[in-house]
């Protein structure tokens, strides 16, 4: 059976940028998505730091998840896509959405009119996560 989140978790609302925190778009000198995605791993950490799993993952994680993340030449999001979506925790799966929409903007593809990046989300029971990208490994 599917592990839930825990309560405090499931009902966290994650906000929406405020002006202060958007005054001045950040830009990326990435030349291509691969590039690109460590300019966003480091976004996305930065705007869900109190998410962010610290030290090394154990073994077994409650998901692992592939996603592209398809960003506009603003830094706004146009879409996400799952690759490999870990189905059996759907609920994990709405976090992680509401996760990357909320983190817009995201640094402006500035060599780029747009970019998909694609990231592995490893996702640990308590709610906390990180990107493959940025991991501190695995035990």
């Amino acid at each position: 059976p599917a592990a839930t989140l825990p309560e405090a978790v499931a009902q966290t609302v994650i906000p929406a940028a405020t002006p202060a925190q958007v005054s001045g778009p950040v830009k990326s000198a990435a030349r291509n998505a691969r590039d690109y995605r460590k300019d966003a791993a480091s976004h996305l950490y930065a705007r869900h730091s109190q998410h962010i799993y610290k030290g090394r993952l154990p073994p077994m994680l409650e998901a692992v998840g592939v996603l592209n993340v398809d960003i506009d030449r603003h830094g706004s999001v146009k879409s996400v896509q799952w690759m490999r979506a870990p189905r059996h925790v759907p609920q994990v799966m709405q976090q992680i959405e509401r996760m990357v929409k909320a983190a817009a903007p995201y640094p402006v593809p500035q060599h780029m009119s747009q970019v998909t990046y694609t990231d592995v989300w490893l996702w640990h029971q308590s709610g906390k996560f990180q990107l493959d990208t940025l991991t501190e490994g695995q035990d």
